[in-house]
């Protein structure tokens, strides 16, 4: 299961197929060691509502090259700690909302939810009505903006698509700084540790173990397929991406061969699921030779 990624321009080409690449949900899938089943999936944050970005085909009545699709959000605002609703269908270019897709790791859909600071992080597992409408609840503890990122395959496309909107979360705003590098996340009484170096232009390979108590963590459980999925977000423009692992045992290393084309920061979430329940490790690196990869220590059990 060897990964390379490249993060490209959302207005450029999706290159990757979705569904061989990451998938979240609530069912656990048996391990995949397929060689071509790292994929990677890519967008930026310039596409906001009604906006196109690279289409794919799965219209029944356009041709599979010419298909497109957008975030159609029927709740564009939510109030900050409080429980509420998402509600958005991906519609085709005549504003039709998009009813069949293929089913990837068990999911259809998949939904990330980030704070424009990058300092809260959801990953969620919508649910599709009859006419199309998706929704999840979510509960977002700070005002601000979001962005959110669906990552589908339609029936019939060649490849699969990532489209993203802008959700504002009324409250008190006070913006964050960019958590700043550390060697280790803790999470939930576990610690991640992230060695390796991001180089642009480069493959570069990434090696997050897990620790609990002081002992390595050698019995991780595998989460819709994989030891570890891994989302990278960058700071400056919110592009997208993701990732599984490539081949290797469950624990304590899991590695990933990331490759991006530009200087600057992202935030890497690592999901990893151990005695039954799915954590998430939050990371900041830089790209510019700023002490290469490193991680900002914190955690988040949201989501999942």
């Amino acid at each position: 299961m060897n990964t390379a990624l490249r993060i490209t321009a959302f207005a450029t080409a999706l290159a990757a197929t979705f569904g061989t690449a990451y998938a979240v949900g609530n069912g656990i899938d048996p391990v995949i060691d397929k060689k071509d089943s790292g994929a990677s999936a890519h967008a930026k944050e310039g596409a906001g509502h009604g906006e196109e970005s690279g289409g794919h085909a799965g219209d029944k009545d356009a041709p599979a090259a010419e298909a497109s699709y957008r975030i159609g959000l029927e709740t564009p605002r939510l109030t900050a700690d409080r429980r509420g609703e998402l509600r958005f269908a991906v519609e085709d270019e005549k504003g039709r909302p998009l009813t069949s897709y293929v089913r990837e790791h068990g999911k259809e859909l998949h939904l990330i939810v980030a704070s424009r600071d990058l300092t809260v992080y959801r990953h969620l597992h919508p649910t599709r009505d009859a006419t199309g409408t998706w929704s999840t609840p979510v509960e977002l503890p700070e005002a601000g903006s979001y962005r959110i990122f669906a990552d589908f395959k339609a029936k019939g496309a060649a490849e699969g698509s990532v489209q993203s909107a802008e959700v504002a979360v009324a409250g008190p705003y006070k913006p964050k700084e960019l958590p700043k590098p550390s060697a280790v996340a803790k999470v939930d009484g576990y610690e991640v540790e992230l060695s390796g170096k991001l180089t642009p232009n480069k493959a570069s390979d990434l090696v997050l173990s897990v620790s609990k108590g002081g002992r390595p963590v050698k019995n991780l459980q595998p989460y819709l397929g994989s030891y570890g999925h891994l989302v990278a977000l960058r700071a400056d423009d919110l592009e997208y991406l993701h990732v599984h692992p490539n081949k290797g045992k469950p624990g304590p290393d899991i590695s990933f061969t990331a490759e991006t084309t530009g200087k600057g920061a992202y935030r890497l979430f690592l999901d990893f699921q151990h005695e039954g329940k799915v954590r998430t490790a939050a990371f900041t690196v830089y790209t510019d030779g700023q002490g290469g990869a490193h991680v900002e220590g914190e955690g988040d059990g949201h989501g999942h």
